[in-house]
């Protein structure tokens, strides 16, 4: 008996400890005034948050070249890299490859190489003068054996193409990668600033998704302790029902909202979205790539709703907690474009 008495002492200890209705909106306020000064100053940080959409394109005469520069991605999980380089300048294709991925880190990016010469020449024509002979002496010896009159001009030897070989001057390595460099870079300035105008509307669009979060939330912690009281009350009612004028044990009804109220407590979830949230601000803050980094957090975020709705024994709770994994699902579908 001395057992029993003592483990009924310790759930009633239990249950008024775990849940005292007014104190949960009192901790929830609390939270909410912590979040709100951690707000502020994470407004202070400048953020530098990248769409993995983006376009640049640069283009300048530099000596007698023109060079067209042209940078496009898309989504993609990873850092995915393609380039469209002359062959003629495929030495070239590596260091531009280096110069692109220092500005990016993640997307499919797709990079196009264009070098027009303008004035002057980079090649020159040499003319194979024994095979020249040769096929003028054929022509000759053909017009005597035939006895056909010899019209050979220089016109018409130039419809022998093999005699004729193109040849490419040799470019300065140097100074023709110091030249793509320069209109690559104004490139890239023009793909990243694109980058950052998508990425600065996506941010705010996740600001306000986790404004909603916060407040279903809240709208979670005030209404748990209810569940708990209105449980209380129908348990009340349903054994008067039942027992009729016979008295009722309050101990045992006491035991049984505790045990219920342990079961359905969804305080720790609640402070751990919460904890989520204001992370997810920080690394929204932060000047680095950060949509790996969130991608991750947004399944913590799943797994604490999914959490609270598997506990839910309120009808209001479990249509805020699908409101709530909706807000998720909208946050997670939108840092999927994010660098």
């Amino acid at each position: 008996m001395r057992k029993s008495s003592e483990k009924r002492k310790i759930r009633e200890m239990h249950f008024h400890r775990n849940f005292p209705i007014r104190e949960i909106p009192k901790r929830g306020k609390e939270c909410a005034i912590m979040q709100s000064n951690q707000t502020e100053a994470e407004q202070t940080v400048t953020s530098a948050v990248r769409s993995m959409t983006g376009y640049g394109r640069a283009q300048q005469l530099i000596g007698n070249k023109e060079i067209t520069v042209e940078i496009r991605s898309v989504n993609h999980r990873f850092l995915e890299y393609s380039s469209r380089v002359p062959r003629a300048y495929s030495y070239l294709e590596d260091r531009l490859k280096n110069l692109v991925k220092a500005s990016v880190s993640r997307g499919k990016v797709d990079v196009s190489l264009s070098i027009q010469t303008v004035s002057g020449t980079d090649s020159q024509v040499v003319i194979n003068h024994d095979l020249a002979r040769s096929y003028l002496e054929a022509l000759k010896s053909l017009a005597e054996d035939l006895q056909i009159k010899n019209d050979i001009t220089v016109s018409q030897m130039t419809r022998f193409s093999d005699i004729f070989t193109v040849l490419r001057v040799a470019d300065d390595e140097e100074e023709m990668w110091s030249a793509v460099e320069q209109v690559a870079q104004e490139a890239i300035g023009n793909f990243v600033a694109m980058r950052l105008v998508e990425g600065k509307k996506m941010e705010q669009d996740l600001l306000y998704r986790l404004d909603l979060i916060e407040q279903m939330v809240k709208k979670v912690e005030e209404l748990s302790p209810k569940t708990v009281e209105n449980y209380s009350k129908r348990l009340h009612a349903k054994l008067q029902e039942v027992l009729q004028n016979n008295a009722l044990d309050e101990q045992r009804i006491i035991t049984e909202v505790a045990i219920f109220a342990e079961k359905i407590a969804v305080a720790e979830e609640t402070v751990r979205l919460g904890s989520h949230v204001h992370q997810f601000r920080q690394i929204l803050a932060s000047n680095e790539p950060v949509g790996r980094k969130l991608d991750f957090l947004v399944q913590e975020f799943n797994r604490e709703a999914n959490t609270i709705g598997s506990k839910a024994q309120d009808l209001e709770i479990a249509r805020v907690v699908v409101d709530l994994k909706s807000e998720i699902e909208k946050i997670r579908e939108q840092i999927q474009n994010i660098e």
